[in-house]
Parts: structure tokens; sequence; C-alpha cells
């Protein structure tokens, strides 16, 4: 076809995805804190988009429980919620089951260094209490499995539920009781260099279930 003249509009959906990844991401490292209030005239300077993208933005981030809309009144970041972080502890712990069952056959040696590499980066994000870094790396080594896996529907659960989990991870990962799940992650590699999908699959469930959540 002719090349156009004029260049086209970024989509709208396209604003929106853009808003909900920068907003979902400030939430969840605390740059937006629980109880804060949202005004939409500072987010899209912020952000750069309309008010439109904005407010579809906030109204998914509702949805999945990291913001509160009180219609007339104001919008706020969702305190942290023990018992949805919980329901969404045993959701991610059983989709990242499936994706080490589904993955485990289809890796390569590239794949299990890919995830050497990043277990290794967690370990000493831990060691240096680099909450954003560890959080990063583990990310790192859990989405190995979940891109082999290639499962859509699987990948957009857990962009949606992962976040209320890492809210409470940060904690976590601030504290000594993150250190164990560097040895988990080994396992799980040598169940995968094994292997043994059953197996990693099953330390896979595990490692999301040690998130323990605070106490008063």
């Amino acid at each position: 076809m002719p090349v156009p003249h004029a260049s086209a509009a970024t989509p709208r959906t396209l604003l929106r995805d853009r808003a909900l990844v920068a907003l979902r991401a400030a939430i969840v490292d605390g740059t937006l804190e629980p109880g804060e209030r949202l005004v939409d005239a500072e987010l899209c300077a912020w952000l750069g988009v309309s008010r439109t993208p904005v407010r579809e933005a906030l109204t998914h981030l509702e949805k999945t429980g990291l913001v509160q809309i009180r219609p007339g009144s104001k919008t706020l970041v969702a305190p942290i919620d023990v018992r949805a972080a919980v329901e969404a502890q045993a959701v991610a712990a059983g989709l990242h089951e499936l994706a080490a069952r589904e993955a485990v056959p289809l890796v390569s040696p590239a794949h299990l260094a890919t995830m050497k590499t990043a277990n290794t980066a967690f370990a000493a994000a831990l060691a240096q209490a680099d909450v954003d870094a560890a959080i990063a790396a583990d990310d790192a080594f859990h989405r190995v499995f979940v891109d082999l896996a290639a499962n859509r529907m699987l990948a957009g659960i857990l962009e949606d539920v992962t976040p209320l989990l890492r809210r409470m991870e940060r904690v976590r990962f601030a504290s000594l009781t993150g250190r164990a799940s560097v040895a988990q992650h080994r396992s799980i590699i040598q169940h995968a260099r094994d292997g043994d999908a059953d197996g990693a699959a099953r330390l896979t469930r595990a490692n999301w279930m040690t998130l323990q959540p605070p106490t008063d």
C-alpha cells in the first residue's frame, strides 16, 4: 500500500497498555504508596497520555486489586490485602506448576543457562538487599518456563495476579527468609536438566508457595 503522508496516531489500546504497565510498576515498587490518592490530571502529565487511557488502566488495576475507585469521590492505591495476596499466591503457584510441566520437555541448554544466570543474579541481589534487582531476577528465572509453555491465557492471568504477590514479596526479599529460594531454584534447574517435568513442576509450585503473609 502507499506510504502514508502523516504518521498514524498511537492506538488508544497501546496508550492504555503503556499507562497500565507504568502504573502497575509504580504501585508494586512502592513509588505509589498504599492509600495514596491518584489524581487523573497528575497521572496524565506524568504518563504523557490523555485521561481516557489513564482511566481504562485504573479500571483494570481495580479489577486486579491494586486500585480502589470510589465513583464521584476519589481513586486510591489499594492497601496491601493479605487475603487477596494469599488467593493470588494459590493461582500463581498452580499456573507456574503448569508452565513448568509443559516447558521442561522443551528446555534446551541455553534455557538452563538463562535460568542459572538469573538465579546467580537473584542470589547476589539478596546478599546486597537489593529488592528491585531480586524481584527482576526472580521474574527472569520463572519467565523461562512461562515463555516456553507459550500459553497466552496462562501468561495473561499471571500478569494480573503476580503484582499482588510482588508487593508482599518486597518484604520477604528484604529479609533472610527469601534466600531459601536460591536453593529451590537450583533444584528446579537440576530436575529440568534431568528431564523430570513432574519434579520440576512440583518444586516450582513449592517455591511460589513459600511466600508468607506479613503478621501484625
